[in-house]
């Protein structure tokens, strides 16, 4: 039984089992020769004759050995739903659009951790919300909680599905009806502030909608996580989101003027939207980062500013990752980070190579400069050892050149060569496609994930060389029979440190469970990561991946003040999806 909204089905749009939209995809092609997929990106239709080779060489991957995913939905071997009558009458009375529908369940059922897609790829079903809820406004997400708390409703805050802290999966346990609310209908600015430079947002809108609909009027957030071209406003402050330009739009938590959120107890919001308040511990922070174990986030007002006139890419070389990061630390002493600056290791690099495409374009590798200029200004420079950095500059067309030369100078006194504006546009465009080498990966045996840190910039690289190292030497304790894929970058500057963010993938060919096998691998290393001062998320979140950890992250007390305040907002765990806690 369905009384649901009018609006594409999203799994007519997006991946069931994968990641991004149906359309886009790497393969390879009956050539053996790598090649992404649909229209969506700049890089659709072209061919990447390096990838095969790249996989072999560091993978052990063969064509040959393919694994065969489940290629269609069977909706019978979806859990059945189970709701009472008087719940379904309730919502209907109260006009609330909603479904039962197999698909739909399972499409909110998951959020894209490694091994949440492993197991839709092979159809292994666990437990998926019984009903999906489309509020519509801030007013229907108020009739939703008080429904769910008379009839003593589990309620599971559904945003973009982005999650990779299996924040959205269902608790096994659970014996209540599960209720999955999405709050994709919910997508509306309400208004445009252009005096105090802030607008007023459902919280339902994905983040590239939302800057495509400031853009119109001459606006941005300038907030762009990996993730944005999915997820959401709401989605990001319950995580303490941050983004790809976070060194001069700021994370998620300096963008935010005022929340509203419904939880079980009643409305929560500050009484005014001025810039800061001396009223004793911030109620926001009581919300950022909650990921939805106190209620749902429906409105949020945030910060905006005018669409910078001008906007730089660039590249630089330096001889070896030890002289990147000193380069990045003199950078954040200095104060003048570019919007983005990201810099990657040798195997980053050389990763960044295999996706060089068959055609000259924008994404000609930056090994072809390199070749151009190695004799005389990259003359020492190893290859095997170098790294590089991407950059992006945004603003006022003269202050971004004065600053692109401050930054540029900055990484001449450590050895860095500028190396182009191709190759930092390509790199900053391709942080959008690489989730989708994870799906390429699992259809030959190869399985990977990303995780992140923070960490002072005196344990910088100690906690590189530490992990990885851990990495490999875990990965050959446990059986892997090819060396894993294991390489870092440095992104988000801070005075005081940095957000330093791996992936680690590996041939699972021989091991006869996988998943566990990563999950201890990576255990492992958050293990190393918190051993040698890193933080336990920098904006990820815990989720129920990481929750085991929280109370060693915050102390007992701290511990104790988290499960206090969601005893008091939530008594009847309404909110219980079995995140942080």
């Amino acid at each position: 039984m369905s009384y649901s909204p009018i609006a594409i089905p999203e799994q007519e749009v997006l991946k069931w089992n994968g990641w991004g939209y149906n359309d886009s995809r790497f393969i390879f092609n009956k050539k053996g020769q790598g090649e992404f997929t649909g229209k969506r990106y700049r890089i659709g239709g072209l061919i990447f004759p390096l990838l095969k080779d790249w996989i072999e060489k560091n993978f052990g991957g063969n064509l040959e050995h393919k694994t065969t995913p489940k290629a269609s939905l069977n909706i019978s071997d979806v859990p059945p739903s189970i709701a009472s009558e008087e719940f379904l009458q309730d919502l209907q009375n109260a006009k609330i659009s909603y479904t039962q529908e197999a698909e739909s369940r399972l499409f909110r059922a998951h959020g894209h951790c490694l091994h949440e897609i492993f197991l839709l790829r092979e159809g292994m079903f666990k437990r998926v919300p019984d009903i999906v809820v489309w509020p519509e406004c801030h007013d229907d997400v108020v009739k939703i909680v008080e429904i769910a708390c008379k009839h003593n409703i589990c309620i599971i805050p559904y945003g973009g599905g982005t999650s990779v802290t299996s924040a959205l999966e269902c608790p096994p346990d659970e014996k209540r009806t599960i209720v999955s609310l999405d709050t994709s209908q919910m997508n509306r600015i309400h208004w445009i502030d252009e005096k105090n430079l802030t607008a007023h947002v459902d919280a339902g809108i994905v983040g590239q909608d939302l800057e495509k609909q400031l853009g119109e009027s001459g606006y941005c957030t300038g907030h762009e996580p990996d993730s944005m071209e999915f997820s959401t406003l709401g989605g990001w402050v319950a995580t303490r989101a941050s983004g790809m330009k976070k060194n001069i739009y700021g994370n998620i938590e300096d963008l935010v003027v005022h929340i509203k959120m419904v939880t079980p107890k009643g409305i929560i919001q500050k009484s005014c939207q001025g810039p800061r308040m001396s009223t004793g511990p911030d109620i926001h922070h009581f919300i950022l980062g909650s990921e939805g174990i106190l209620g749902v986030i429906t409105e949020v007002t945030i910060k905006i500013r005018p669409v910078p006139e001008y906007q730089k890419y660039g590249s630089v070389v330096f001889p070896n990752f030890e002289k990147g990061v000193a380069c990045l630390r003199e950078v954040a002493k200095q104060r003048c980070a570019p919007a983005s600056i990201r810099l990657m290791d040798n195997t980053q690099f050389q990763f960044g190579h295999a996706l060089k495409p068959q055609v000259a374009s924008i994404f000609t590798s930056l090994l072809d400069g390199l070749k151009k200029f190695y004799i005389t200004k990259f003359k020492g420079f190893d290859p095997n050892v170098l790294c590089v950095a991407t950059l992006l500059f945004e603003g006022d067309r003269e202050k971004v050149l004065q600053h692109e030369k401050q930054v540029y100078d900055i990484a001449a006194k450590f050895g860095g060569l500028a190396a182009g504006e191709d190759n930092g546009q390509r790199g900053y465009m391709m942080t959008f496609i690489i989730a989708y080498l994870r799906d390429l990966g699992m259809d030959y045996y190869m399985i990977g994930e990303s995780f992140e840190t923070s960490v002072p910039w005196d344990r910088v690289l100690d906690l590189c060389k530490n992990v990885k190292e851990r990495i490999t030497r875990e990965c050959k304790e446990k059986g892997v029979q090819f060396p894993p894929f294991a390489t870092c970058r440095v992104t988000q500057m801070y005075d005081s440190g940095a957000c330093v963010y791996f992936y680690l993938g590996f041939n699972y060919r021989g091991i006869s469970d996988p998943i566990r096998v990563y999950e201890e691998i990576e255990t492992a290393a958050r293990d190393e990561i918190l051993a040698n001062g890193g933080s336990l998320s920098h904006h990820h979140g815990v989720g129920k991946l990481r929750k085991h950890w929280l109370k060693e992250c915050v102390s007992d007390v701290g511990f104790g003040m988290l499960k206090s305040i969601k005893q008091f907002v939530d008594p009847n765990n309404i909110f219980g999806n079995g995140n942080l806690l």
